[in-house]
């Protein structure tokens, strides 16, 4: 592992200045090059999961001054071990940055060497698997409010290769959400809809339509995200978001699944597996679109994934990484359109890795992605050509008993402050 960076011709200058010049221009170099939303930006990246220390599953939502713990892993199928740095940038509602110092929000240094990494072994595709846990005896942050955090190669273009946002919540204020049946009459049976009150008693807010905003969002997925909402009444310390068809979802299905835990025996969803000398070969059988099928209830992780083996091994660094087979079985090509396959393990975003194309030899939409042993929720979208718009309701579907998590946060900006405060949140499902 080659040092983080050489200290030539600052020998003699004073310890403090030295520091203040290293966190002046991290904070420069972040401000210019961070980017505000979750994505991987190198092939060699993979199986990237953030979340709460001990829950796999969970949203990256921690409380100021608590115990709690933020873990970020990931694997570099790069056979030369890579240095990797992160910074932490503090971003307003809107994930826009702020211009507040970085010696205002962060205690510590930015920009340190990511050191906590091991070797994979006993697979048949090497990897190295790096964590990371936050706060450490390195960084804290000591406001609330949106985080990005960034990682980048430290070579000497100083490649950015993941962002990830996450949120730091102080609970001054109680939110109390609750589902509602749709406004829209003719929405009864696909979408849910949600209202919630907030309650800042304690907390003087001289405007509260001006100082506060809320965001929803749906089974912690921000391109989607319903942001900026102001409370409709106020009534003594309850503000009350009653809108009408406005912080409303379509419902969708519960998400599909592939279940790669094991390569020993095959599934209901796997036809075969081969394994060559350098990977795993998984084949699906063939699925089929559910848009007109009858809604089935079984439990699933709202398109998220988890790194599993169902041996007694160590997941993290004895999975295997298998190229798994895609295939939608429909009659013919839809006109002027794409299929992707979307969900957590895309970053919720269209990535060509999961486009499908078209064989007309099979009547099917096929393709390949490579994932880690595991667990993965999943769907099929279908995208307009050349559009960054898609939606899932022509293959998937909607249903009003589909079971989906909601979170509100709620945003706090006192007159004269120079960045918005997480104060609140909450998170529901909408089937209690």
């Amino acid at each position: 592992m080659k040092p983080m960076g050489s200290q030539t011709n600052v020998r003699f200058m004073p310890r403090i200045f030295f520091i203040l010049i290293v966190l002046n221009s991290l904070q420069s170099f972040a401000q210019q090059n961070t980017s505000n939303y979750d994505h991987v930006f190198v092939d060699n990246i993979r199986s990237v999961k953030f979340h709460m220390n001990g829950d796999m599953l969970s949203f990256p939502i921690i409380e100021l001054n608590s115990n709690m713990e933020l873990l970020l892993s990931f694997d570099d199928l790069n056979e030369d071990v890579a240095d990797y740095i992160y910074t932490l940038t503090l971003c307003n509602a809107d994930w826009s940055l702020t211009d507040m110092d970085e010696l205002d929000y962060l205690e510590g240094y930015n920009g340190i060497r990511i050191s906590g990494y091991e070797y994979s072994y006993n697979t048949l595709k090497n990897y190295t698997h790096f964590e990371l846990s936050l706060p450490n005896d390195d960084v804290r942050w000591l406001v609330s409010g949106n985080y990005v955090l960034d990682v980048y190669e430290d070579n000497e273009e100083q490649t950015l290769v993941i962002t990830r946002r996450f949120m730091v919540v102080e609970p001054i204020m109680a939110t109390l959400p609750q589902m509602v049946f749709p406004s829209i009459v003719s929405k009864y049976k696909t979408h849910h809809e949600i209202d919630f009150t907030v309650n800042h008693k304690g907390v003087e807010i001289n405007n509260p339509r001006k100082n506060l905003s809320a965001t929803v969002l749906q089974n912690g997925r921000w391109d989607n995200a319903l942001t900026g909402l102001k409370p409709v009444y106020i009534k003594g310390y309850d503000l009350i978001f009653d809108f009408q068809d406005k912080v409303i979802f379509p419902a969708g299905k519960e998400f599909r699944y592939l279940d790669i835990r094991t390569f020993r025996y095959l599934n209901e969803k796997i036809v075969d597996i081969y394994r060559s000398d350098e990977i795993y070969d998984v084949m699906m059988f063939k699925e089929e679109p559910r848009v007109f099928k009858n809604f089935q209830s079984y439990k699933d992780i709202n398109g998220n994934f988890l790194i599993e083996l169902k041996e007694d091994k160590n997941p993290d660094l004895e999975s295997e990484y298998a190229s798994v087979f895609f295939s939608l079985g429909v009659s013919q090509e839809y006109f002027d359109s794409e299929v992707y396959i979307f969900g957590k393990l895309t970053d919720w975003q269209l990535k060509k890795e999961f486009k499908l194309a078209y064989n007309p030899n099979v009547s099917a939409y096929v393709g390949r992605a490579l994932l880690k042993q595991g667990y993965y929720n999943y769907y099929y979208v279908e995208v307009p050509a050349e559009s960054t718009t898609f939606n899932h309701e022509s293959i998937e579907g909607n249903w009003h008993q589909t079971e989906n998590k909601y979170t509100v946060l709620v945003y706090y900006r006192p007159f004269g402050a120079r960045h918005d405060r997480l104060v609140s949140t909450r998170t529901i499902s909408s089937s209690y």
